[in-house]
């Protein structure tokens, strides 16, 4: 007779099956005596062999819903969380490697803790490169700091790739919002909703993931910054009363060039330019400079993303 699971990993994936593998590895050798737990899988839309692979899978007690079209991130997490079986609900991008004691960890904490919000924060791990050298590794070691040592007020801004919460909590809180139809965002908007609430988040060290799918390149970077700057303006529609403010420029030179940069992004073409020619420049230049140059396309493609987006709220009345 089956075991009913304690716990539900919901993980949303989009062409994942070059990155499915590893999540598969490091969630079959979770440690003697974790508590029974399932894995829910949502192929959204574009089958690359993720459909085989997850098949084959026989270590996981494992479930697979696939979506005829690409629905988004939000529909795949809705969708899955919807089938979860568990009383504890975890949500685990596809491009993580977790930790042993991750499911336990999970659901130790909602057992002894009460009504919470459990984050675990994710480091990003990056292949050699120039990007990484001048920007992407200091980047990812000052963003897990930057994680660990959040006030509490402040940490529903870390819901992301890797946290859960439990089943009633889920049917309170209701769904992922599904006006987030680019990148980023709709998970913030999940922490400020268990924020407003009155629900803790509870940000857990020993549940740090490896991230093996940051951004390779500035243009990848930038883009991702350009996409996010609009859905951050989504939210402040959704909730003009929460503490986020647009895009901070800085004062000075520093926050003249942020400023110009922004100016000559009006698209995500031209943010692949100007971040391409910065990409270009990086192994010709001292790191320090390289650094600076990767800061100001990642800042100022989000300054012209949230632009962007105001710009296209006020055509479209």
């Amino acid at each position: 007779m089956a075991v009913e699971p304690l716990a539900s990993i919901v993980v949303p994936s989009f062409r994942g099956a070059d990155r499915l593998p590893q999540l598969l590895d490091s969630l079959a050798a979770q440690q003697e005596g974790t508590p029974p737990f399932e894995v829910i899988v949502v192929v959204d839309g574009v089958d690359d062999g993720s459909v085989a692979l997850l098949e084959n899978e026989s270590r996981l007690d494992l479930r697979i819903i696939v979506f005829p079209e690409n629905r988004g991130r939000v529909d795949a997490l809705n969708a899955g969380f919807e089938a979860a079986r568990g009383d504890v609900l975890i949500r685990c991008d596809d491009d993580l490697v977790v930790p042993p004691d991750y499911v336990a960890v999970h659901v130790e904490a909602h057992t002894s803790s009460g009504t919470v919000g459990v984050v675990g924060p994710t480091r990003d791990i990056h292949a050699p490169s120039a990007y990484a050298r001048a920007y992407g590794e200091d980047a990812a070691r000052k963003s897990l700091a930057h994680a660990l040592s959040r006030p509490p007020q402040e940490r529903w801004r870390l819901w992301a790739a890797s946290c859960s919460i439990s089943r009633e909590t889920w049917e309170s809180v209701g769904h992922y919002d599904d006006r987030y139809q680019g990148y980023g965002w709709e998970d913030v908007d999940y922490g400020y909703r268990l924020h407003a609430a009155g629900i803790p988040i509870e940000v857990f060290e020993a549940l740090t993931a490896e991230h093996h799918g940051p951004a390779r390149t500035v243009a990848a970077r930038s883009v991702k910054a350009f996409e996010a700057g609009g859905a951050r303006s989504t939210f402040r529609r959704l909730h003009p009363e929460a503490s986020i403010g647009d895009p901070a420029t800085g004062n000075g030179v520093w926050g003249l060039g942020v400023r110009l940069t922004a100016a000559s992004m009006r698209s995500r073409r031209a943010v692949e330019r100007v971040a391409g020619l910065i990409n270009r420049m990086l192994p010709l230049v001292p790191r320090p400079v390289g650094r600076k140059l990767v800061a100001l396309a990642v800042e100022g493609a989000g300054v012209a993303g949230a632009s962007h987006s105001v710009d296209e709220e006020r055509r479209a009345r």
